[in-house]
């Protein structure tokens, strides 16, 4: 490292993603979850993860289970890039059930002071790009869980035709790790004032996310059905009679991470993360206003 660049550090769980997990009898997928929370939200300053820390939290020594959960947290670094350089396994007996966890991830990560994303060059007229998400990804899972397993007392082994899979594989997709592209995106780009704003589409969903990098006195008009939605978000929407701005708030939309971009280069940033098999949309862009992001 130089004086002239900055550390970023980032901390996140998996959330109630755990018990699909635990339904499932699957444990080798929470932990790209894991990875993906934390450096993606990094990656919105533009920074590029180095390493990663996890933190295991455990009723009783389960050796089995552990090598199920890491494996994942390895993948999941392998995606990113980064190192997994270390982590804690802590048994709590009496404070968990058996065959329950909880999972913390860390990660530290790095930008060159002047190329460090903070969303103040955004401007009227910049376009709003949204990548796919994969799904859930790692929210939501709360009321996910109300709405199929209490309200329609679904179980995971059931196929449901409209997702193409069954309740708990498709529930059960990891988040989507945007690392590569997206620091491949910056680089290509380097010092041209091109990439102007980046989000991370996680809890409060499009709604609260944005707003973060947008400079006072800017909003963000979004167009519904300008881009495709995974199977899962709308079938979970009919299934609770679950009010639009709810499902807003509480999901992703089908978009994982958000790009703003200038406008005389929107379409070759899209057909640039295309290319890097990132499904890409322009979904709306950027005017003066004050309510962070309208739906149009």
């Amino acid at each position: 490292m130089c004086s002239s660049d900055l550390l970023v550090t980032c901390t996140d769980g998996v959330g109630t993603k755990i018990h699909v997990a635990r339904m499932m009898h699957k444990h080798n997928t929470v932990g790209i979850d894991l990875v993906a929370m934390s450096v993606n939200d990094a990656l919105c300053c533009g920074a590029e993860p180095l390493v990663f820390l996890d933190y295991v939290c455990m009723p009783s020594d389960n050796p089995t289970l552990l090598k199920q959960i890491v494996e994942g947290i390895t993948t999941g670094c392998l995606r990113a890039g980064c190192s997994l350089v270390g982590g804690e396994t802590a048994i709590h007996p009496g404070d968990l059930e058996e065959g329950h966890y909880d999972l913390a991830g860390f990660c530290v990560g790095v930008v060159e002071r002047d190329q460090a994303i903070t969303g103040q060059a955004i401007k009227p007229g910049d376009i709003v790009l949204g990548l796919s998400s994969s799904g859930l990804h790692s929210n939501g899972y709360s009321l996910a869980r109300k709405v199929v397993f209490e309200h329609a007392k679904l179980t995971v082994d059931q196929n449901i035709r409209d997702l193409g899979t069954t309740v708990g594989a498709a529930m059960l997709e990891p988040t989507r790790i945007y690392v590569k592209p997206i620091l491949d995106l910056l680089q290509k780009y380097q010092g041209q004032n091109v990439i102007r704003g980046l989000a991370h589409i996680t809890g409060g969903g499009l709604v609260d996310n944005i707003p973060r990098v947008l400079p006072k006195g800017l909003q963000v008009n979004l167009r519904r059905n300008s881009w495709p939605m995974p199977a899962i978000i709308p079938w979970i929407q009919r299934l609770g009679t679950i009010e639009q701005s709810e499902m807003d708030r509480v999901f992703n939309g089908g978009l994982g991470f958000i790009v703003i971009a200038a406008p005389q280069e929107a379409k070759a940033v899209r057909e640039h993360l295309q290319q890097a098999r990132v499904m890409t949309h322009i979904v709306g862009e950027v005017v003066e206003g004050t309510t962070g992001v309208q739906f149009v």
